[in-house]
């Protein structure tokens, strides 16, 4: 298989922008109608995701051993699209038929024949994951909506009951479709560690013409009903020995969220045994009232483990730290320090090059960036390079925030 071959062209079709989506959804809903309900109503976000993240995904198929796991999570999650491997194979053909049909001459029989190897690969892999999964979960929860809390203008903490069990890790992702913007998913890690009840917290933040966030923010109400896929995610998450090290903590705005999730774990593991690690946080808003969780994390600057500073970017009133939440963290870093990142991509990509500069090594900068495929999203996935996932129908991947 000619690798070099697949990035060259996946890469000269990128140049042609939105004819190749339009391209690719015109030719997969007229060969199969019936797929169209899985998509929005309106594809005017969704147009790009599907094509481009499959073109990325299936032209670095040489890195595939690096991606595996996370290729088998987005097959288990898909089962919630009721997505089966007929609807691989519909999307398969439409790729080659885009591919094809702007290639012209570039498309030769060899590179043909690559293109779909490399598909199979990635199609098999999420296939047969979604398989195994079958045996063990759902392909979808809901989640009953016990009460929602409005903190700010612009953020509202949603309060859910699964059903049946739901198992997750603190940093990992939820896709979240809400009654009232059906098809629509979204990300949203939950801001709380498992419980004994069961129960889960969404933290939400308004984005200007984001319908999911609107919609969750300004109309959802208790006795909603979500609809949840299954959690997905690594990039944030602690093995068991990376939990006793040292934590830098840096979110900006509902990025706090997975961050808050670890440190429910940590305060209950403290409670419990004594033990913890030293956890530095520090939280960032553009305004002050958008430090939603302020008071909480004051008074639990009263565990011996735990230190917290929040930033505001806008208010030059604030009486307390002002200016760049990267900043603050990079001259608060202290070195064998694990460095937890999530916030809007400008922030993430700040605070990385500032912590990078203060000596951290990249190996302990734990950050996402699935939220690239996402207007609704707060957070990047991915601390490696790696491809873009590919989102049968309307993702962020990630983790919306």
């Amino acid at each position: 298989m000619d690798t070099a071959a697949l990035k060259r062209t996946w890469s000269l079709a990128e140049t042609l922008g939105d004819e190749v989506p339009l391209f690719f959804y015109s030719h997969l809903f007229y060969t199969h109608p019936e797929i169209r309900a899985m998509f929005p109503v309106s594809m005017a976000t969704q147009r790009d995701r599907l094509v481009g993240a499959l073109g990325r995904i299936v032209s670095n198929v040489d890195q595939l051993d690096e991606v595996t796991a996370f290729i088998q999570q987005l097959g288990r999650d898909h089962r919630r699209f009721e997505v089966i491997a007929e609807h691989y194979d519909a999307v398969g053909l439409s790729l080659l038929t885009t591919l094809k049909h702007f290639l012209g001459d570039l498309w030769t029989p060899e590179l043909a024949a690559d293109w779909a190897a490399a598909y199979g690969v990635i199609a098999t892999a999420m296939v047969q994951a979604a398989e195994e999964s079958e045996r063990t979960s759902p392909a979808s929860w809901e989640g009953h909506v016990t009460a929602v809390d409005r903190r700010s203008m612009d953020v509202a903490i949603v309060h859910v009951r699964p059903e049946p069990e739901f198992a997750f890790e603190p940093g990992q992702s939820v896709a979240v479709e809400a009654p009232q913007a059906p098809r629509l998913w979204r990300y949203y890690s939950p801001a709380n560690a498992p419980r004994a009840d069961g129960t889960l917290e969404f933290h939400v933040q308004l984005v200007a013409g984001g319908q999911v966030s609107s919609a969750i923010v300004r109309s959802l109400k208790a006795g909603d009903v979500l609809r949840l896929g299954a959690p997905v995610g690594q990039e944030l998450t602690l093995t068991e020995e990376e939990r006793t090290r040292d934590l830098l903590m840096v979110a900006g705005g509902t990025g706090f969220a997975p961050v808050r999730a670890h440190l429910e774990r940590i305060d209950l593991h403290w409670q419990a045994t004594g033990d913890a690690p030293r956890v530095h946080l520090f939280h960032g808003a553009r305004v002050p009232w958008n430090l939603y969780e302020n008071r909480l994390l004051q008074s639990l600057t009263n565990r011996p483990w735990f230190t917290y500073r929040p930033v505001v970017s806008d208010d030059p009133s604030y009486p307390g730290r002002t200016g760049l939440v990267g900043d603050a963290a990079a001259e608060g870093f202290r070195p064998g320090a694990i460095a937890l990142v999530c916030g809007s991509p400008p922030m993430v990509k700040h605070t990385l090059s500032r912590l990078r500069a203060a000596g951290i090594d990249s190996a302990d900068l734990r950050f996402e960036q699935f939220a690239t495929l996402d207007e609704d999203s707060h957070a990047l996935h991915h601390h490696t390079p790696n491809p873009q996932p590919p989102a049968l129908p309307a993702e962020r991947m990630g983790s919306a925030r």
